[in-house]
């Protein structure tokens, strides 16, 4: 699953978190053929005049602590 831009911050935690218990050299290869792909198709640029991604205000649930 991937999503870049369009997926939210516990999104993308998540996805770090599947990938850091399911690493390897498979992985990291099929992760940068994809990559090479995406930007051959110039999939996923973003448009004049709208934000990429949204501003990180920490987690859900902790707001407020440090």
């Amino acid at each position: 699953m991937n999503g870049r831009n369009s997926l939210d911050w516990d999104q993308k935690l998540a996805l770090d978190v599947w990938y850091i218990d399911h690493w390897s050299l498979w992985l990291d290869f099929k992760i940068i053929c994809m990559t090479f792909l995406t930007v051959l198709r110039r999939e996923g640029i973003a448009h004049r005049g709208h934000a990429t991604i949204a501003e990180f205000n920490g987690s859900r649930g902790q707001q407020g602590e440090i």
